[in-house]
């Protein structure tokens, strides 16, 4: 490393979790993140700040001034710009060492695998289950390891799917889609929520980029802020997953 990267990188290379080989792998980490909204902006933010080498952006929205209430990578001056395009500039300014790739293109089962092949961890923080499930099928055919968020009023949840073979995947927790699923302009959200969950999505993508600690397959974090509580309950590899299951 440069004598400024082991400046800007001091407080990881301290940590015997992390150290020289963990920021190093950071370094040369290639991570996607689908949504750069709520959960996609803060994850983004942090994992910029750490050093993560390439990050791809992946979005079709532009910035709406409601967003802003919660999207706090964005500016006013944002509003109707598109949301890969804002925050790929925001990233580029906070760290330079980064190379960022602003795709402002919808993810669908069709182009899935082409926008996510060539990445080493992908990070899902939209808010359809459409689109999930597409990530979900993409990352299980190309092998590669998925970071789930996702937000309600005032909880949210994580999950780290697909590590291997024998790990749950997406649909193992959400096998279909819900016939009442809602949006959070439909109900609402707090927004610091999307600060938390989004910021813990980053924390877990560093731990796993690093090999830090215990990551989150097999896992489902819950967190609720009204009470101010979490807990984290197993979650199993389902036979009968319509997506990674062998059976017919």
């Amino acid at each position: 490393m440069r004598p400024d990267q082991i400046n800007r990188y001091a407080r990881h290379l301290v940590l015997k979790e992390i150290g020289g080989p963990g920021q190093a792998a950071l370094l040369g980490a290639k991570v996607a993140i689908v949504g750069a909204g709520g959960l996609g902006g803060p994850a983004g933010l942090y994992l910029a700040a750490a050093g993560v080498g390439h990050i791809t952006l992946i979005d079709d929205d532009a910035v709406d001034l409601s967003n802003l209430q919660r999207q706090i990578q964005f500016s006013q001056d944002d509003v109707e710009n598109s949301k890969v395009d804002s925050l790929a500039k925001r990233l580029s300014r906070l760290n330079q060492d980064v190379f960022i790739r602003p795709v402002c293109e919808k993810l669908t089962p069709e182009n899935a695998m082409t926008l996510l092949q060539d990445h080493d961890l992908i990070l899902d923080g939209v808010d359809d289950f459409k689109t999930r499930f597409a990530v979900n099928a993409a990352s299980l055919e190309l092998k590669i390891p998925l970071i789930s968020g996702a937000l309600g009023r005032f909880d949210g949840q994580i999950s780290f799917f697909n590590e291997t073979s024998n790990a749950p995947c997406y649909r193992c927790l959400v096998p279909e889609i819900p016939p009442d699923a809602e949006t959070c302009a439909q109900v609402g959200i707090v927004g610091a929520l999307a600060g938390i969950i989004g910021a813990q999505m980053g924390l877990e993508a560093i731990k796993v980029i690093t090999d830090a600690g215990q990551n989150l397959t097999g896992r489902l974090y819950l967190f609720d802020g009204l009470k101010s509580q979490s807990r984290t309950l197993t979650l199993r590899k389902d036979p009968a997953c319509p997506a990674c299951s062998s059976a017919p």
